[in-house]
């Protein structure tokens, strides 16, 4: 039985051809794509700094997750292991569960949570736990499973969209819902559909999905936040910027808390 460090003990591989360019690098692009991980955490930090300060430093802890995503998602790339797949996995279901923990408007929260953020995250945690666990029982499965979230988060998006006249709320989960079909339209097009790419030499579509969701995440935090502001913050407004332009077609989603003082 091979090594669950070893390179190649994964079950799961991706379209990409192996060791083209390295030996010691199995998939070169999928690998390197995950770069973007790296360069956008820092950046969330510190746009996100005041909202940090105002609100919650939560916002800290779901930025360190997303570029240990980033890290674990290359080691797993680069040996095709499959504790690398596991740690890739496995951060980013629990970067869920912090986004879950922090976010979620508590009109969704189980009834028998009774509104409490301190229970349900207790739940949250504990959920999470036992699906760490799991995670090791059919590691084949398990990206589906995580994709599957994506279901109820889409249930929860659209009752908001439908609520809302906010036009920078709207735009920003429009944003959120493009960016994201797009990355899962090329990630199950590389796991459907790789002996057809693979004639046309297109081997890219999984590095392809690290870009989109790696841009896709900024816009969810932000419209999370605004979600959340409306139900935890009726007291203050949150002004959405771009980085590095507001006047850019996309950029790096931001928010600036202003205070609804109104003088007598």
């Amino acid at each position: 039985m091979p090594s669950i460090f070893a390179y190649q003990s994964s079950e799961v591989d991706w379209c990409e051809s192996n060791f083209q360019y390295s030996e010691l690098v199995a998939e070169f692009y999928n690998t390197f794509s995950n770069v973007f991980f790296l360069i956008f955490g820092p950046l969330i930090m510190f746009l996100m700094h005041p909202y940090a300060q105002r609100r919650t430093w939560a916002i800290y802890g779901v930025s360190v997750l997303f570029m240990v995503i980033g890290l674990f998602s290359m080691y797993f790339h680069m040996t095709l292991s499959l504790v690398g797949q596991l740690l890739d996995e496995i951060s980013i279901l629990w970067l869920l569960a912090s986004g879950y923990s922090v976010w979620l408007p508590r009109c969704y929260f189980p009834k028998f949570i009774k509104g409490s953020r301190y229970y349900f995250s207790c739940l949250v945690i504990t959920s999470t736990v036992i699906s760490t666990f799991l995670t090791f029982v059919k590691p084949t499965v398990n990206a589906y499973a995580l994709n599957s979230i994506a279901v109820h988060i889409l249930y929860i998006v659209h009752k908001e969209y439908k609520k809302t006249s906010n036009g920078d709320l709207r735009h920003l989960i429009e944003m959120s819902v493009i960016l994201w079909a797009a990355a899962l339209t090329s990630w199950i097009s590389d796991r459907v559909l790789c002996s057809f790419w693979q004639r046309i030499h297109f081997f890219y579509l999984h590095s392809i999905w690290h870009v989109l969701i790696s841009i896709t995440f900024p816009y969810g935090i932000v419209t999370m936040a605004l979600v959340d502001a409306k139900y935890e913050m009726p007291g203050q407004t949150l002004k959405v910027h771009y980085w590095p332009r507001d006047s850019w077609f996309i950029g790096l989603p931001y928010v600036e808390i202003q205070d609804n003082d109104k003088s007598c």
